[in-house]
This record gives structure tokens, sequence and C-alpha cells, in this order.
């Protein structure tokens, strides 16, 4: 395989792009030799801080609280980056070679060779913050099918989906099939990040550069480089590590549905007397809560935490500040707290779903999802079903 390099002058500066597979044993062995030949005044790679400690000292979830997760809101961001790592380390698996190696490579080589380098990638936490917080329930369940879906399967790689994979970036891959379940959140997950990388590269520090970045990246950045040079482009990538504020929608929904739900009970009290509300209250305690504990009970959860759920869906629904996931996921982690051994082997009971289900750190998160799931299905079926009661009842 072919490394591919491109070359580009900015000013009296030259910056070189290498661009690697992030599955190939080549790339490794290739990244060394062009960081020995080309000598430059600085190496930039395709990290940051976090991936570079994964990379290097392996993952760390030693200080991981997942019960302050849950309450901070955290759960599906959580549950996203679990299922990244398992999609990475089972590609991993099948090609023998760990994505990222050849970063690492870049940096190892730099440190002997005695020269400054730049981990130039914007953190992932905040780009899967920033696509999440762009993306509606819906198309977040959409997000984490697609990729539990990449994870469980037990489909082998044929020797040309290998040779495909090794022409392109397996983040970037990965994020642009993301990208097509969620065009909404495609700026961010492809746009934002080449732009990212590219203003990082071009401020580095040194007359010759050699970045190193996934080939899928090699177009964008150029593309950008050569904006920057020519001043069509501001070099100022500042807001793209802010968390974008909420929208007037997320602001307003959580108020919303409670609202909707008084409404339409005191609705049906007014135009029916007790006898409607009553039979209202009654369905939609049965079905919401009903269907938020059959998700408990489909995550294996807690017998007291499915009977929590059952108990706790109307209140989550009904309260702005809590969701019924936050009472099921808290209630789970107290039940069942999380063993030495899990942390120990979150890493890889990832990579298979008999350890999403029996390791207690993702099985409290899945307890949290299916339980979050049935209470939303819940209203979707009580809200239509009390709207059809109302107005058959009018006359």
């Amino acid at each position: 395989m072919e490394q591919q390099i491109v070359r580009l002058t900015a000013g009296d500066r030259e910056i070189i792009l290498l661009g690697t597979a992030h599955i190939s044993r080549e790339s490794v062995e290739q990244v060394r030799k062009v960081i020995a030949e080309e000598r430059p005044d600085r190496v930039c790679v395709e990290l940051d801080e976090g991936r570079y400690t994964s990379i290097s000292q392996g993952s760390s979830w030693q200080n991981l609280n997942i019960g302050k997760v849950i309450r901070q809101g955290k759960g599906f961001l959580l549950m996203a980056n679990l299922v990244l790592a398992s999609f990475q380390r089972r590609l991993g698996k099948d090609l023998g070679v760990k994505p990222g190696e050849e970063m690492l490579a870049a940096v190892q080589a730099a440190q002997e060779l005695g020269l400054p380098f730049s981990l130039c990638d914007r953190n992932i936490q905040i780009t899967l913050r920033r696509a999440w917080s762009r993306t509606r329930l819906w198309g977040k369940m959409k997000m984490l099918a697609a990729m539990l879906a990449s994870v469980f399967s037990d489909e082998k790689l044929t020797p040309e989906d290998i040779e495909k994979l090794k022409q392109k970036d397996v983040l970037q891959n990965m994020m642009e099939e993301l990208a097509d379940y969620l065009p909404a959140a495609k700026e961010v997950l492809i746009d934002e990040r080449d732009l990212y990388l590219a203003a990082r590269i071009y401020l580095a520090e040194g007359k010759r550069v050699v970045a190193v970045v996934g080939a899928g990246h090699m177009a964008g950045i150029a593309a950008h480089i050569a904006a920057f040079a020519e001043n069509r482009e501001s070099t100022d990538v500042s807001h793209l590590d802010e968390l974008p504020a909420k929208s007037v929608a997320g602001r307003v929904l959580p108020w919303a549905i409670p609202a909707l739900i008084v409404a339409l009970f005191a609705l049906g009290f007014l135009r029916a007397g007790w006898a409607m509300s009553s039979s209202m209250l009654l369905r939609w305690l049965i079905i919401h809560g009903g269907l938020a504990a059959v998700g408990a009970a489909l995550a294996l959860a807690h017998p007291l935490t499915i009977l929590l759920a059952f108990v706790a869906a109307p209140i989550g629904t009904l309260n702005p500040f809590g969701k019924i996931g936050l009472f099921t996921g808290v209630a789970e982690a107290f039940l069942r707290k999380p063993r030495v051994r899990d942390v120990e082997n979150l890493s890889e009971d990832v990579a298979t779903f008999k350890g999403f289900y029996t390791n207690r750190v993702t099985h409290i998160l899945i307890v949290f999802f299916l339980s979050t799931l049935g209470a939303a299905i819940g209203n979707m079926i009580t809200i239509p079903w009390w709207l059809t009661m109302l107005f058959s009842s009018g006359k």
C-alpha cells in the first residue's frame, strides 16, 4: 500500500501531509520511515490528549463513577464512547493492528529523534457532545442502534473489506457512517474535524512540519490550509471547542411534555368528570410505567429496579429535571455496584454482547437506556390514545 504524501507551501513554510491507514501494519512502519527521512521541525499527529493516553497507556476506567455519570445526564454519551471503543477494539482483533497505532508510532519516532510533536485533533468528547447536542432523541436512538449493531455483529471481515478499510481513517469511516444516519450532525462529525485539524497543523511552530493524519482527512485539510495561506479563511477555531447552548426546543421540551400531560388530564376531567380522567390516568400509569418496567426487565435489571421503573416513570415524566433513566440507573448502580474486575475488564467486555450485559458498568447503562426508551414509547402510545378518547367523547 502506498503512503499518501501531499506537500503544501504556506509562505516560507512547508507542510507535509502524510496520509495513513489506521489499521495497517505497513502504515506504522512507513510513518517511522518518512519522519526519519524528512527530519521536520515538528511532527503533528491526529490525536487528542485522551486518545493518546488511551493508545499509549491503555484505557483507564479506574476513576469512573457510573452513578455520577448518570446523575449528570451523560449516560447516553458514555454509552456512545464505550461503543466507539468497542468498535475500534474489534477491528484491532480482526486485523492484528490496534487502530491509531500508526499515530503512536509517529509520536515515538519524533521522541526518538528529539523532534517536538503536537497533538492536533479535537477532543473526541467534545466532538461527540457537539454532535449529540444537535441530534434529537430519535436520532440518538438511531445512532446508538447503528453503533451497537456494528459492535455486536459476528460478521467477519473479508479480505476485500480489509483492503477498503486500509484506505481510510477508521474513526473517519465510522463518523461518515453515523453522518448518514444523522444528517444534522454531519457538519460536526466530518467538516468541523477537518477544519480543526487543518488550523492546528497550520499554526504549529516550525518551517517544515510533517502532519500524520488519516487518509480520509487529506483533501479537506489540504483545502483549508490553502485557504489559510491565501487569507480566505480564519485559523481561529476556538468556537469549535465550545459546547453549543441548548436550542429553544431543547429548553422547552422538558417542560412541554409534562404540561401537555397535565393539560390533557385536566381537559378530560372538565369534559367528562372523574370517570374519564381516572380512566386516562389508569391507562397512562399502566402503559407508561409498564413499558418502562419492561425496558428495565429486558436489561435484566434487579427486581427492585424493575419495580422502581414502573413506579417512577410517571414522576420522571412530570418532573422536567428528572428522567426515568436517572432513577433506574442510579438504583441499579446502588443495588449492583460495579466490582473491581468490572472496571478492569471494561475495555474487553464492551466488545461482545454478553460482555455488555454481564459487566456491571455497561449493564447499568443498558438499564438506563432501555427503561428510558420504554417510558418514551409509553408516552408516544398514551398521548395519542388520550387525544382519541377526548375527541371521540366530545359531542
